[in-house]
């Protein structure tokens, strides 16, 4: 399995990113995926989650600003994300799991991309 993160850069508060993590050789069924954030010299949190059916959960820091969707032809994970923050700053992570469970916790995850940074100043 890979992931393979895409997308990310510097921008100016209250500006915007699309982020994708196009996923190879993952064949689970059912599934989960998301996205996860780590900013320096803090622990790894996870931001937006999505399962096999569609569903989704993001954390309270991103809700209303932060969009998680698929494309399942394309086997593509995607992370809009509007009016973003300084506090936004982070190495961003997509991860994938097997089974149903929607959760934005890390330690459920064990497929990783190798991050891509977004910086917002």
């Amino acid at each position: 399995v890979q992931l393979v993160e895409s997308g990310g850069g510097s921008v100016h508060v209250g500006g915007s990113l699309k982020l994708s993590c196009t996923v190879s050789d993952f064949t689970f069924m059912p599934y989960c995926m998301g996205w996860f954030r780590q900013a320096p010299g803090k622990e790894r949190e996870g931001v937006a989650a999505i399962d096999f059916a569609g569903s989704r959960r993001y954390s309270d820091s991103v809700k209303g600003r932060f969009t998680i969707s698929k494309d399942n032809v394309k086997n593509t994970l995607f992370l809009q994300m509007n009016s973003l923050k300084p506090e936004d700053t982070a190495m961003y992570y997509c991860a994938a799991r097997s089974g149903d469970w929607l959760t934005l916790m890390e330690s459920a995850y064990y497929y990783w991309g190798q991050g891509t940074q977004v910086t917002v100043s």
